[in-house]
């Protein structure tokens, strides 16, 4: 006799005798912490609260003791300060709140309730939130993860102590705006000794790479601007300080093939047509845009956004395989804003589950008018990159050593864009010094002098003006003269060593340019 005697009738609802409120345990909390966010992710969720926040301006800062006042040579804390419309004591009950936000508007970025806790406690064992508003003082709160996760107890910050750290950044925030805490950067405390400026360098490489690609559509408005500074905890001094720019995916010159990109649509069971603009990259392209954001397998395919921002950078949401033929193709869409069954996000906003039913609108999809399928314009794409794999005409450009700290960062991604870069090759950095010589030599007769080990360039500080036209000077000032002398001293910084001939070479190039820039002083002064 079976165990299980099956009803005569199938319960199509579960029938229910009452209910109860099972409320989270506090360690739940503990959750947020282990999300999978990336640093570059984390920071990039953090960000697109700053936009829904009417953000105009948002630095981020790497908050570094150099250990000139005592201690060792640290990263402290980072921070995220916005210009936005900021919130009053109920908008940072709400914010600090797991799913506090219920609801968003039909443009926001957010979506569910979690990004800022979640994203800062994947990194950070204290999150700190300060925020003002045009009608409301300095206020904040703090989350400690273990305290969160005793009992759920979140902070009320001294509001003496938020007025003063919304005025050290009154540059910034002005009338309104919103600062972002994270104390206890578990990635920091890994740091060893000596390796704090390649730990910074990699980081916000990498920041800037990501925070370009997935916010590019906003990065390439006028009025919105994101900045990466270290800033020096003790004296506030700008240690380094680099604008993000724009990488659009698409931000080919030519296009790769004549007739594209091309606007296919996809009847999609459930949410209705879906455009699909389609591009084909010119081959072999050197551009960042092209070759400098992940391994090109992987970034071919759907470009996915919501609300304009980049949610998926390529692949084929298992509508087909990467091949090396199709490294050319990508293709952009626009998702339907409003929640729906057959797109979802996910909580990190760095991909899309789709259901079959996408699948099934992409064997259907053409372009109106003209019958063209997309199942044409992938044999195109892979037409396009074979035919150019049999052409030889490719002049190949030696590789550099990547531009580092001091280099603007417009100039640096052109550099990065002509010249094939040396993957994982400390960088070169340029900074203002007053020039330390050996005896018996002027340094008045020298522009630059170089540390090879470190390749680092040591600028004259002496000629610093020269260079501004009588403004001060900043950390990325002097593009004409870094980016000459990047491209003359790139080959000796490779080397093992600085050989005679080399060194004969510096000096010939210092005599020439200090020549030039006397003339130029002349000419000004006179």
């Amino acid at each position: 006799m079976p165990l299980h005697q099956p009803s005569s009738e199938w319960q199509f609802e579960v029938p229910t005798t009452g209910s109860k409120r099972l409320p989270p345990a506090a360690r739940s909390f503990e959750s947020l912490t282990h999300q999978g966010y990336g640093f570059e992710a984390a920071i990039a969720d953090l960000i697109d609260n700053s936009i829904d926040a009417g953000a105009h301006n948002v630095v981020v800062s790497f908050l570094r003791d150099t250990g000139e006042h005592g201690g060792r040579d640290r990263l402290v804390s980072l921070l995220v300060i916005d210009d936005g419309q900021g919130m009053d004591e109920a908008g940072l009950d709400t914010a600090m709140t797991v799913g506090g936000q219920e609801t968003y508007s039909a443009g926001a970025l957010g979506r569910f309730g979690a990004g800022l806790k979640a994203a800062s406690l994947s990194h950070a064992d204290s999150l700190t939130l300060i925020s003002r508003t045009k009608r409301s003082p300095s206020a904040g709160r703090r989350w400690l993860t273990a305290r969160a996760q005793a009992d759920f107890t979140c902070d009320i910050v001294d509001s003496g102590y938020c007025q003063s750290l919304v005025d050290r950044y009154d540059g910034i925030i002005g009338w309104h705006g919103t600062i972002v805490r994270w104390d206890q950067v578990r990635a920091f405390e890994t740091i060893t000794a000596g390796q704090t400026d390649r730990y910074l360098n990699d980081a916000i490489e990498r920041l800037e790479t990501h925070l370009g690609l997935y916010l590019h559509r906003f990065l390439a408005r006028d009025g919105f601007h994101v900045d990466i500074v270290v800033e020096d905890v003790h004296t506030r001094e700008e240690l380094d300080h680099r604008g993000v720019e724009p990488i659009d995916p698409f931000g080919y010159r030519v296009t790769g093939r004549p007739g594209y990109p091309r606007e296919y649509v996809a009847p999609v069971e459930g949410v209705g047509d879906i455009t699909l603009t389609a591009h084909i990259w010119p081959p072999k392209s050197p551009l960042v845009a092209f070759r400098g954001i992940g391994p090109l397998a992987e970034r071919q395919g759907f470009y996915l956004y919501r609300n304009d921002r980049l949610v998926q950078a390529g692949g084929w949401n298992d509508t087909r395989s990467a091949e090396g033929h199709l490294a050319l193709a990508r293709i952009a869409v626009d998702l339907p804003p409003e929640p729906n069954d057959v797109f979802a996000l996910t909580v990190k906003k760095d991909g899309v589950q789709v259901t079959p039913a996408f699948a099934r609108g992409l064997e259907k999809a053409t372009v109106p008018g003209t019958g063209h399928t997309f199942a044409e314009y992938l044999h195109e794409a892979g037409a396009t990159y074979r035919e150019a794999a049999k052409r030889r005409t490719e002049v190949k450009r030696p590789s550099a050593i990547p531009p580092g700290k001091g280099i603007d960062p417009k100039l640096k991604r052109t550099l990065r864009d002509e010249l094939p870069q040396l993957e994982g090759a400390d960088p070169i950095t340029f900074t203002w010094a007053r020039l330390d010589v050996p005896s018996g030599v002027d340094s008045a007769d020298l522009l630059f002098t170089i540390d090879h080990k470190e390749r680092t360039v040591i600028l004259n500080k002496d000629y610093r003006h020269a260079f501004n036209g009588g403004r001060r000077g900043g950390s990325n000032d002097a593009p004409v003269l870094k980016s000459m002398l990047y491209l003359m001293l790139n080959e000796i910084f490779q080397k093992e060593r600085v050989w005679a001939n080399q060194t004969d070479k510096i000096a010939l190039w210092n005599s020439v340019l200090v020549s030039a820039v006397r003339a130029e002083l002349a000419r000004t002064e006179g």
